[in-house]
Order: C-alpha cells, then sequence, then structure tokens
C-alpha cells in the first residue's frame, strides 16, 4: 500500500479517482488502483467519457452494434456510459461492503443540458439510476438554484446524488437543506435512510484560477500577494459548514432515524497553475469525513510525493475567512466570483457532452 496515500486515507480522506475508461476497467489497472493507490470511488463526467472513446478499440464491438441498430447519438452515450458505470460499480462491490456503503461510490453525470430544468433533471436522474441499476451508484445532479429540489425529490426517491458543481458557500447551505429535506421526505414516505448516501462536490482549482486572473489584472503588490489563497480558504469555510450541521438538532434527528452525513467532496484538485505545487489542493484539505477526488496525474503525484501533515482544515476557519475579506479590499467581490465560476461550470459541462457527442457521432458512423 502507497504510503502517502494510506496516510491520507488514515486520516479520514477518502481518495477517489476522477478518471473512468472501459480500457482502465478491462487491462486491470483500476483493480490496481483499488489494491495499491487506495482508491476507493470513482467520479466521471462527458470530457473523460470522450477521451476513453477516443483510445483504444475496446468500445468497438459495441459501437458496431449500435450503429446497426440506427441508435442516435444520446442513446449511444446512454449505453456506453451506463455501462461502464455498471462495470466499475462492480468493480468497487467489495470495497462498497466493506465500508458500509460509504465508499466503494461510482458517479454518473444527468446531462449538463438539463442543468435549469428541474423536472428534466428528476426524470434523467431516476433513468440513470434505473439504468445502473447497482446500489453503489451515485447520480451527479448539479447545483444550480433549480438543481436544488431536483436533489430533494431524488433523495426522498432513496436515489443517492453526488451533488456537483458547488462554488459558494451559501449555495452549498443550500445544497445541504436539500438533502436534508430529502431525508425528512424519503423517512416520511417510509424510504430507509440508511440505504441514502450524498456527497457535496465543492470546485477547488477553479476558483483560484478565477479569483488569479482578477488579481493579475490588478498588477498590484497587494493584489499579486494575494494569489493562491482563495480556493483553500472558500474550501476551508465549506468544512466548517459541514461541520456545523452535524451539530444540529435537526441532524441528530435525522442521524437518529439511520442517515448518512453528506460528505463534503473536493473537487477539480488537479493544479492548473505550474507555480503550485501538484499536490497543493489535496495536502490542503486533510480533514475526517471528507472525499477527494483526483485526476490520475494528481493521484500519482501524492503517491510519490504526497505529505500528511495531520488536519489542515481545522482551526483555519477565522485566516480563511481575512483571506476571503482580502480580496473584496482590492475590489474583488466573492458574489461576483462564484456566479461567474456557475455560469463557466454550466457551460463548460454543456460543451464538454458536445464534445462528447460529436466523438460518438464520429465513431458510429466509422464502426458502421
Amino acid at each position: 500500500m502507497n504510503k502517502p496515500l494510506a496516510q491520507l486515507s488514515a486520516h479520514g480522506v477518502s481518495v477517489w479517482l476522477d478518471d473512468l475508461s472501459r480500457e482502465l476497467l478491462a487491462g486491470g489497472e483500476l483493480q490496481h488502483l483499488i489494491e495499491r493507490r487506495h482508491v476507493v470511488g470513482v467520479t466521471t463526467n462527458p470530457t473523460i467519457f470522450a477521451s476513453a472513446l477516443a483510445k483504444g478499440d475496446r468500445y468497438t464491438d459495441q459501437l458496431r452494434a449500435l450503429a446497426d441498430v440506427h441508435a442516435t447519438v444520446d442513446d449511444a452515450i446512454f449505453q456506453i456510459t451506463t455501462d461502464d458505470v455498471r462495470t466499475a460499480c462492480d468493480a468497487f462491490q467489495p470495497v462498497f461492503e466493506a465500508s458500509g456503503g460509504v465508499d466503494g461510490r461510482v458517479s454518473i453525470e444527468v446531462d449538463p443540458r438539463l442543468a435549469r430544468d428541474t423536472e428534466a433533471t428528476i426524470t434523467a436522474a431516476r433513468t440513470l439510476a434505473d439504468a445502473v441499476d447497482r446500489p453503489n451508484v451515485l447520480v451527479k445532479i448539479p447545483a444550480t438554484e433549480q438543481g436544488l429540489p431536483a436533489i430533494t425529490a431524488t433523495i426522498a426517491a432513496g436515489i443517492s446524488v453526488n451533488v456537483t458543481l458547488i462554488f459558494s458557500l451559501d449555495r452549498y447551505q443550500a445544497v445541504i437543506d436539500a438533502y436534508l429535506t430529502g431525508l425528512d421526505q424519503a423517512r416520511d414516505a417510509g424510504v430507509p435512510l440508511s440505504g441514502i448516501h450524498s456527497v457535496a462536490s465543492f470546485f477547488v482549482s477553479r476558483f483560484d484560477t478565477e479569483v488569479d486572473a482578477r488579481l493579475d489584472a490588478l498588477n498590484t503588490d497587494t493584489a499579486r500577494s494575494l494569489k493562491g489563497q482563495a480556493a483553500l480558504a472558500n474550501a476551508r469555510l465549506a468544512y466548517q459548514v459541514h461541520h456545523a450541521t452535524l451539530a444540529t438538532d435537526r441532524w441528530r434527528d435525522l442521524a437518529a432515524a439511520g442517515a448518512t452525513p453528506q460528505r463534503p467532496l473536493w473537487a477539480s484538485t488537479g493544479v492548473k497553475n505550474p507555480d503550485y505545487p501538484d499536490t497543493r489542493y489535496v495536502e490542503g484539505l486533510v480533514a475526517e469525513g471528507t472525499v477527494n477526488t483526483m485526476p490520475g496525474a494528481t493521484l500519482e503525484a501524492f503517491a510519490d510525493h504526497g505529505h500528511v501533515h495531520g488536519d489542515t482544515i481545522t482551526g483555519t476557519y477565522d485566516h480563511a475567512t481575512q483571506q476571503l475579506a482580502a480580496l473584496a479590499e482590492v475590489g474583488i467581490y466573492y458574489d461576483d466570483v462564484v456566479t461567474e465560476l456557475e455560469n463557466q461550470g454550466i457551460q463548460k459541462f454543456t460543451t464538454s457532452w458536445n464534445e462528447l457527442a460529436d466523438t460518438v457521432r464520429h465513431e458510429l458512423a466509422k464502426a458502421g
């Protein structure tokens, strides 16, 4: 077992991989990561699937069969992605059972073109969960305003959810409330709460990318001194919100009924600025009851030279608040940043979906 990753896990951080492909599944690499890299879950997105389809020939037979029956591009995407996620769920079944359902999870994303459509998102989430048909699947729903009631309805139906695209603390609080409300409704309907799980994906590196660009545009010594601080500060304050939730009477009542906490998940933890250490968003976000989903390169970087210095979140809240306040003092306002990041995120997800569709269209034509 790799020592840095084992230490990370021992400090309460679940190591998930932000990648999935049929090659990873069939070639034995995923099993290696489970056994030797302490990987206990997987997240996916359209960009990952598009990259997988463009490499190797693991999808050729299925694409040929889909072309033969004149499958639409959307139907082909659905079949290919749900098949891969189902296979990954089976690979993680021992982890799922050993962790009591906490880990061993595989996420699949609702079509991001539905991010502003509540009812369509609810329908799509149920369709995906039914198609994968595994207890350890997580359906990814974006934390848009329209996504919040979809999260509640999906949780109330007993479907586990990965809430994605969270940038702001206020929105995160709304996500927590959507989860708890869904649990309330599930309990009232007689749905067992112990089988419902959720993670809340707080995006990290994108926050620094946006804020740093604005600081560079100011071109002052003060602005330059604030670079690279916002993302960790924001995520650490999110953990404070999470920890405060666990102390509420509302949560205690749900926990007594069998509910499990919605864990913070640190997403977008690959470092985009080469001036920053490549393990920055792993080492800086260590705390009990969290998930860090890493791209392969970040996972290997941490395995090679990562360090665990204990809990790097608890007790940082005052300093983190000061760091975000310092941004406002130079004219970079939190609400404006998070609004821009959400809009960018939806656009990037939609662009990735369109790229996946183009890849599938090309592969279907080639297979036919």
